[in-house]
Parts: C-alpha cells; structure tokens; sequence
C-alpha cells in the first residue's frame, strides 16, 4: 500500500509540474516524450499506463513509428524528451541542436534472420545477398563493421540489398520470404517468426557486437531538451526514475509487461511480445555514469564514416548534466 501512495505522490508532482509551467509555444504548455514503437517504448510501458490510467493531464507520451519522427519534433522544438539511435543524437547534437543525452535505455536488438539454418557463423555468409535497412544508418554501419572484424569486406563478399527502407518494410518482406536472410531489430524480429515458422534467429548480432568491441551496444539514448532540463530539474529527476523502474519492472514481469504492449498497441499479440522482451536488451542506466561507453561505441562508427555521428565526437556537453 505504502508503494502505490508513494507512487501516487510522484505522478501527482509530476502533473502538476506540467500544468504550472509557462511556455513560449502557442497554447498551454504540453511537456511532450517522444519515444518510438519498439524497445523504448516497451521499458517505458509502466509509465506510459500510469499516465493513461491517471489522466496525465498535461503531459503525454507520442509513440512514433521512426526516429525520422522524432528528429522531426526535435527540430521544431515540440519534444521535451526524445529517444532516438545514439548515432542519430550525435548527429544532432554536433548541429547545434540543444538536446542532451541523459541515458541509455536500450542496448542493442539486433538479429540474422533468415531461413538457412545452416548459417551459424561469418564465412557462411559470404557470396550471400544480405537485406539491410537505412543505408548509412546504425543497423547498416554496425552490421559492416561486423563483417570486417569477421573478415569478410561488406562490398565484395557479401551482397547488401537495401530495398526495404524502414523496419516496417524489411519486417514485413522478411516474413513473406522476399527478404532472406535480413538484418532487422525487435520486436519486428518476434512478430515476423510468429508470422512465419520458417524464419528463424540465425544470429545475435547484439552479442556479437560485444564479443568484438568488448561491450554492449549504447544504440538507443534519451535525450532531453536544455530547457526543460534547466526550468524544471526535479521533475526531470522524477520522471527518469519512472522510466528506470519502468524496466526494471517489464523485465521482472514480462506477462504483464505483455499485456500491456498489446493494450497500448506497441504488439500486436501477448505471445509476441513475451518473446520479445528478453530479445529486447531493455536496461535504464544514466550516461553520466557510462560517458566512456558512449564514446567508444560512438568511435566505432567515426572510424567507419564520421558523418554517421555528424563529423566528429561529440564534446562533454553532450552529456547531461
């Protein structure tokens, strides 16, 4: 009883923090969380409830479908908090947008998946055609590196065939057949070997990642807008903790974590996203306390191409605080 109350407590600050804040945007001040439908907004789905469940009055989560969404809502201000790939943060960040990354919720959800079972290691890939999304982009890049450190060069051994733009067009081509093996993230990578029994997890590009580097894939951040940050601190400071305990609380209890993905249509099915949530790597930890993890994972993709990260490392600032 003592934990609801207490909980009841923090989300009644929470609102009305919303509610008393002034702004320069045409109508009451919305403070705004733009996260995406995946990963993110699986470990945040505790959240998102409470919020629905208690009328958050002026505060509110948009679930997007890709991050070019939500770079979109950076870009004109109307994001308080974003998630996005931490590439795509630096990217951001080195164009002068005022957005800090203040942690990282998602460590990698990245998987082979294909039909030939016989595909277990790098060399069998090689002469194959492999589907990729986003050219240039994060999947695109961490899947070339991985060829290279395995020995295999991206442009000569292997055929990348990037026909499907988006997750939604790789997921769906992979699972009626047109696209095979792929590289696609969860929880596409659940939903489609439901859809398709043929399909299965050929590799673990996530664990691979970290056999190679040495650590895990800092690949989502969330980032928060310089001004909220700086007019209203504690509650910045609540709703991380929200979110933090959030995951802990999906992993802890991934049936009713289930349930709710299907409720707030983040699934489409329980059983999927049962599947969905260990395959997720969903982990809350504050960057202050990761700022080497974040620019070495960050460095790889420098010395792949500097323009993934926006030309250059990023400087101290891009950490919050």
């Amino acid at each position: 009883m003592s934990r609801s109350i207490t909980l009841l407590f923090i989300l009644l600050v929470f609102f009305s923090g919303c509610r008393n804040k002034g702004s320069g945007r045409s109508g009451e001040h919305k403070y705004v969380i733009a996260t995406l439908k995946g990963p993110s907004s699986m470990g945040m789905i505790r959240l998102i409830d409470s919020l629905e469940k208690t009328d958050g009055g002026n505060c509110r989560v948009e679930i997007l479908n890709e991050p070019l969404q939500v770079r979109k809502m950076m870009l004109d201000g109307t994001a308080d908090l974003a998630i996005l790939p931490t590439t795509m943060a630096a990217v951001m960040y080195n164009k002068g947008l005022d957005y800090q990354v203040i942690a990282i919720p998602v460590w990698g959800s990245f998987y082979l998946c294909g039909s030939d079972s016989l595909v277990k290691s790098w060399d069998e890939l090689k002469g194959k055609r492999v589907f990729v999304m986003a050219k240039g982009m994060t999947p695109d890049m961490m899947f070339r590196y991985l060829l290279e450190i395995n020995g295999l060069s991206p442009d000569n051994d292997v055929i990348l065939d990037y026909s499907f733009p988006t997750h939604l067009d790789i997921a769906n081509a992979v699972a009626a057949g047109r696209a095979d093996p792929a590289v696609i993230s969860e929880p596409q990578a659940s939903m489609v070997m439901r859809r398709n029994k043929e399909i299965k997890q050929l590799m673990d590009l996530n664990l691979e990642w970290q056999k190679s580097v040495g650590q895990a894939m800092a690949v989502t951040s969330l980032l928060v807008r310089k001004e909220m940050a700086d007019e209203n601190p504690q509650l910045l400071k609540e709703l991380i903790e929200e979110y933090q305990k959030s995951t802990d609380w999906v992993n802890k209890n991934c049936d009713s974590a289930a349930l709710l993905m299907v409720t707030y249509n983040i699934m489409p099915d329980y059983q999927a996203a049962l599947e969905a949530i260990p395959r997720s790597n969903l982990k809350f930890v504050e960057a202050d306390s990761i700022k080497n993890d974040i620019e070495e994972y960050l460095g790889v993709f420098f010395k792949m191409n500097p323009e993934t990260i926006g030309g250059k490392i990023p400087d101290e600032g891009f950490i919050y605080p």
